[in-house]
């Protein structure tokens, strides 16, 4: 009878390592999901500010929103690369 509730014991010892391991991942998991979504803010507003910042330039070459044509020659395909 020692045996059996040896091994009992061991299981039981075994599942609950393996629920704690479980617990600490799943916190794990929100925690980098969580800095991923902040880091994926930090991306988006870095990209506008750089947007923001390269349109002036992008009008003055003619290529930007408000030079009308975007920057192609007359009867140029805008597919053509």
């Amino acid at each position: 009878m020692l045996w059996p509730m040896f091994f009992l014991v061991v299981a039981f010892c075994g599942i609950a390592v393996l629920g704690v391991l479980a617990v600490r991942v799943g916190l794990e998991v929100r925690r980098f999901s969580r800095a991923v979504g902040d880091s994926s803010e930090r991306i988006t507003r870095a990209a506008e500010n750089l947007e923001r910042a390269a349109l002036p330039l992008a009008v003055r070459s003619g290529r930007g929103h408000g030079a009308g044509g975007g920057g192609r020659a007359e009867g140029q395909d805008p597919n053509e690369a």
